[in-house]
């Protein structure tokens, strides 16, 4: 069973180019999975698998307490796992046809208002080379509203300054083009010109844009150290996510006009209905504002 799994997961970084983040998704709920029909259902193949054999997985995975987005996930890999098989001609059926996905917990996204992502903003320390680069991956989060996988993952060639655009590779491998503003622009200047070369490591040669102290590409981990900090100094009370950022660059936007489908792309979105959501933090937000201001609210 698991030299179907290491298939499937070569299938999906290779012929899928999904991003690392979503394969590890992938191995990790399947892993689960297979252990589940070995010691659990004890069976021996997985042309043995049966829809109910899923169902039960799915109904311990309920009685543990997972969420519906959680359940939804499990199903999506266990799904995508019996196809290829199938296609594979590993198996000779499906067992995950017709079973349904749980409606996902639709929660609203968490974002900061203007004043306080100024306050994020004015959090790094201007005058050091880690405070720079701090300074410059936020502008450049803020300003773009990319993921934080993207972020890392920028390198030197992928900002262009002078035509005032970053160009990255977003999930699923598709590239994208976003423009930056004068503010992240300025700033990443000074970054490139003050801070980097202080980081950058004569034994670790990278064309990574955003570097650590030991000279080598930023993780995801290290700059979810760095924005936890940098809240805690500008006295942000609300909880971030490694997202925040990103739900308030869609948020800010639409609120001040913004054309949803240009929200949709700048952001990467392959479905509107995923952007839209950012129409009800707005909603939301518009009906704080009149309840809290309106003398007659």
């Amino acid at each position: 069973m698991n030299d179907h799994l290491q298939d499937f997961i070569h299938f999906m970084v290779v012929e899928k180019g999904l991003a690392q983040n979503t394969i590890v998704s992938y191995e990790r709920d399947l892993k689960h999975y297979l252990k589940y029909i070995v010691e659990v259902e004890q069976l021996s193949s997985l042309n043995d698998v049966s829809r109910i054999h899923i169902l039960h997985f799915l109904s311990l995975l309920k009685e543990q307490g997972k969420s519906a987005s959680t359940l939804a996930r499990h199903i999506a890999s266990v799904r995508a796992f019996h196809q290829f098989l199938l296609r594979e001609k590993a198996v000779e059926q499906d067992p995950s046809v017709h079973i349904e996905t749980p409606q996902k917990d639709r929660n609203l996204p968490k974002v900061l208002s203007f004043p306080e992502v100024e306050s994020l903003l004015e959090a790094s320390d201007l005058s050091t080379p880690i405070g720079l680069r701090d300074r410059a991956m936020l502008e450049i989060l803020y300003a773009t509203g990319i993921r934080v996988s993207e972020l890392i993952n920028l390198d030197l060639e992928n900002v262009h300054l002078t035509m005032g655009f970053v160009r990255c590779i977003g999930k699923g491998n598709k590239e994208r083009i976003i423009p930056i503003g004068q503010y992240a622009t300025d700033i990443i200047e000074s970054y490139l010109r003050d801070a980097r070369p202080k980081l950058r490591s004569a034994k670790h040669k990278t064309d990574s844009l955003f570097l650590n102290h030991h000279g080598n590409r930023l993780t995801r981990q290290g700059f979810w150290k760095i924005i936890k900090r940098l809240a805690a100094e500008a006295k942000i009370e609300k909880e971030l996510t490694p997202h925040t950022l990103r739900h308030s660059f869609a948020t800010h936007l639409l609120e001040n006009g913004a054309d949803l489908r240009a929200v949709q792309e700048m952001l990467g979105h392959a479905d509107i209905s995923t952007t839209q959501i950012y129409t009800h933090v707005t909603k939301t937000r518009l009906k704080d504002v009149y309840t809290k201001y309106h003398p007659r609210a």
